[in-house]
């Protein structure tokens, strides 16, 4: 339990150290923002993939082909209906932010809650990972998770300032949106520990949440300034590192 504590901290504690640098380099250009979260895409990739998914299939017996593809669908869909519930800002590197007759107040609060929507299921990710029991592999998903926060911390720190928030608030705020992948990260872990029969669905639910996320947010935002081939070719270099790193551990 001490791991999986220490490990929810150093997830949702990436957002922080994202935010700190934010503030130490507030003109960050669209070239260089895509490029790393590309990196930290194929990160994630890289682990919902080897981490999670293939895992569900190993975990689901006779049926756990038909388990895993259910539960990316339903892990997908749930991510898509809070998209739709609650008011969504597109949350990444340098975007501007849409035209709305909002005040600029309200515009942030979108912003915030747009990341903590996200951060949620993230986390629980990072737990249902440490649920299952491998140890190796949980701290494979959990670092390609950190790594993808730091450079959200970095990118949302500008926004906020621009949009007339003090920089103490900001970073409280960011400092929220961390918290909340630390709730995320322990929920899992107690979910899956409690009812093991669930640990397939459960892993399989948190690689499709993390595809949604990859696919809806981080590529389209990554493609959309010019940068696509540095991004693309980024995003295959992350997926490596995390390929490497999961033979390594292995």
């Amino acid at each position: 339990m001490e791991m999986v504590l220490l490990t929810a901290l150093g997830v949702g504690g990436a957002t922080v150290v994202g935010a700190i640098i934010g503030f130490a380099f507030k003109n960050i250009s669209h070239k260089f923002s895509d490029i790393v979260m590309s990196f930290a895409a194929g990160v994630m990739l890289s682990a919902a993939v080897l981490g999670l998914i293939m895992p569900s299939i190993d975990y689901g017996g006779k049926y756990g082909l038909v388990i895993t593809i259910v539960g990316i669908f339903v892990g997908a869909l749930a991510l898509n209906f809070i998209d739709k519930l609650v008011p969504h800002l597109h949350r990444l590197a340098g975007s501007d932010m849409e035209s709305h007759n909002d005040s600029k107040l309200s515009k942030v609060i979108l912003f915030v809650t747009a990341i903590a929507i996200h951060n949620l299921p993230e986390g629980i990710a990072a737990g249902v990972g440490f649920g299952s029991g491998n140890t190796s592999q949980a701290l494979v998903i959990a670092g390609g998770i950190a790594l993808q926060n730091i450079p959200e911390g970095m990118v949302i720190i500008a926004p906020m300032i621009s949009a007339g928030v003090k920089p103490r608030k900001a970073f409280l705020l960011a400092a929220l949106t961390g918290l909340i992948e630390v709730v995320g990260t322990i929920i899992g872990y107690f979910a899956v520990t409690i009812a093991s029969a669930i640990l397939p669905f459960a892993l399989a639910f948190a690689g499709g949440t993390m595809l949604y996320v990859i696919s809806d947010e981080m590529i389209p935002e990554t493609h959309a300034h010019g940068s696509q081939r540095g991004a693309t070719y980024a995003l295959l270099v992350g997926f490596c590192v995390m390929l490497v790193t999961d033979v390594l551990l292995g």
